[in-house]
């Protein structure tokens, strides 16, 4: 998997369940073993998968002999594997078995064996082998994550060639604005700019709940924050930047807690407002030391876990100050990511080789 404790994809060993012996005195038919489906469940993650089934191996059972009692065996039980909305299932080389777009929606992975017939000398067939991966299906590499007036339409817009297009998802209706970052050597990376969280988005204020669902459709995140600070309206409290980032980290950690191992990055925006250098100063001292600085937030707001940054990267989206700059520490990012997914993927495989080599 990808980020420490995060799983956007699993890779899993099926195999469909051997038929059962025909009868061959009076031509009795042995029961098919049983199939092996992935189906759409609620309430499902990857990881969950990962921790209940440590090795990862799914059987289906082995169809019933043919016998004197019942001359027909019985089928085998097909094994389900519930796995979350949203998932492309592919075999290990690339090909696509099938997508889980909405509950209920279910794949075949393995073929139970035929049962043992007149046609097979009696002999059953065992059933298909195979290894498969179920992929989160993502709608952007980055997601960007800020409240309401941290400039984040603003910075999509300086940081794309081009106006963002509005996204359209089979698995979901939450619409993101993504923009497309270009690069010289032609490489592109999508960023999306999903609707605004707002404070306790995690009990399911305003779009709060579809939002935070989405963050973890992206590989990683990039908070953004206006470096003044931010008030939602008259009412509500005025929050410091620092405290903003730690609003954005607990309304994560209090949606999956998974999501704090997500790589992700610091954009402190509004760089071109008068004194913003003294306010970016004082959020990088406070984001040393979190803990001495949180004591200002009331108890239910400091999160568990301070979220760690990659890169803290001051811009305006207004004037194009620090753009280039946050590209290349998002794409420095990613391809560091994708390095050590490859490695893991690589040494997964090997293992397993290792393994069948020494049975």
């Amino acid at each position: 998997t990808r980020f420490g404790n995060f799983v956007d994809n699993l890779r899993l060993y099926v195999r469909g369940g051997s038929g059962g012996m025909g009868l061959p005195r009076l031509g009795g038919h042995g029961g098919d073993g049983g199939d092996v489906w992935v189906v759409a469940t609620q309430n499902m993650t990857l990881k969950r998968i990962k921790n209940k089934y440590p090795q990862k191996r799914f059987v289906g059972e082995t169809g019933g002999n043919s016998s004197v009692r019942a001359l027909k065996g019985q089928k085998g039980k097909d094994k389900e594997i519930l796995a979350p909305v949203g998932i492309t299932v592919t075999t290990d080389d690339g090909r696509k078995l099938g997508e889980l777009n909405a509950e209920g929606d279910r794949v075949r992975v393995a073929k139970g064996g035929a049962g043992g017939s007149v046609h097979s000398a009696f002999e059953p067939s065992k059933g298909q082998t195979k290894h498969i991966r179920l992929d989160l299906k993502l709608i952007a590499d980055v997601g960007l994550v800020g409240f309401p007036n941290a400039g984040k339409s603003s910075l999509l817009t300086a940081m794309s060639n081009a106006t963002p297009q509005i996204g359209s998802y089979s698995f979901t209706t939450l619409k993101p604005e993504i923009g497309k970052l270009m690069y010289k050597d032609h490489k592109q990376i999508s960023v999306a700019d999903l609707p605004g969280l707002i404070e306790g988005a995690h009990i399911n204020k305003g779009m709060g709940h579809k939002f935070l669902k989405h963050v973890e459709r992206t590989k990683q995140l990039l908070f953004v924050v206006d470096v003044y600070g931010f008030q939602l309206a008259s009412k509500t409290p005025f929050r410091s930047a620092f405290e903003t980032v730690q609003l954005l980290t607990k309304e994560l950690e209090l949606y999956k807690e998974e999501f704090m191992s997500k790589s992700a990055l610091l954009v402190v925006n509004k760089m071109d407002l008068p004194g913003a250098e003294d306010k970016l100063q004082e959020l990088k001292e406070n984001l040393e030391k979190p803990d001495q600085f949180s004591q200002m937030l009331p108890e239910d707001m400091i999160p568990r876990k301070n979220m760690i940054f990659k890169h803290v990267v001051p811009v305006s989206a207004t004037t194009g100050f620090g753009i280039d700059h946050l590209k290349s520490c998002i794409r420095e990012s990613l391809d560091e990511e994708t390095a050590v997914e490859t490695r893991a993927f690589h040494q997964e495989r090997l293992q397993f080789k290792l393994v069948k080599y020494n049975c």
